[in-house]
């Protein structure tokens, strides 16, 4: 298990200081990159659930990300008392250029793991969440 969690720190490290390089944090990625594939602006809750976190951490982590320029805040239209977020034009060029960093160091750990068996390592890893 020890070996594991260094691992695991070591890869996110590896990932938030590549990400450093352009401006983004892994939870400010991974919150643009949600917002991205939704395609829509999502409410903060709908946003939580999706990154598997409190909506405390998410108010928090859109005000970062609002403070940047990458997202803004909408209406929600179901709910007049609700906020969404939303991409901004600035958000999404910085999520791609994150998504480049990202494949980037993905291209270079895959061979560390190319021999292994794929569905066996998932089944694990999720054994253990």
């Amino acid at each position: 298990m020890r070996t594991l969690m260094l691992t695991a720190r070591a890869i996110e490290e590896r990932f938030d200081s590549a990400l450093a390089d352009v401006r983004l944090s892994g939870p400010k990625y991974g919150a643009l990159t949600v917002l991205v594939n939704a395609a829509e602006p999502l409410s903060l809750g709908e946003l939580a659930a999706r990154l598997t976190c409190v909506r405390s951490n998410i108010t928090q982590l859109i005000d970062r990300l609002e403070a940047d320029g990458l997202v803004r805040r909408v209406n929600d239209p179901f709910d007049r008392r609700g906020k969404r977020a939303a991409i901004t034009a600035l958000g999404a060029r910085r999520r791609a250029a994150g998504a480049r960093v990202v494949a980037r160091i993905e291209k270079k750990m895959r061979p560390a793991v190319s021999a292994l068996d794929h569905h066996a390592l998932k089944r694990v890893l999720e054994a253990l969440q």
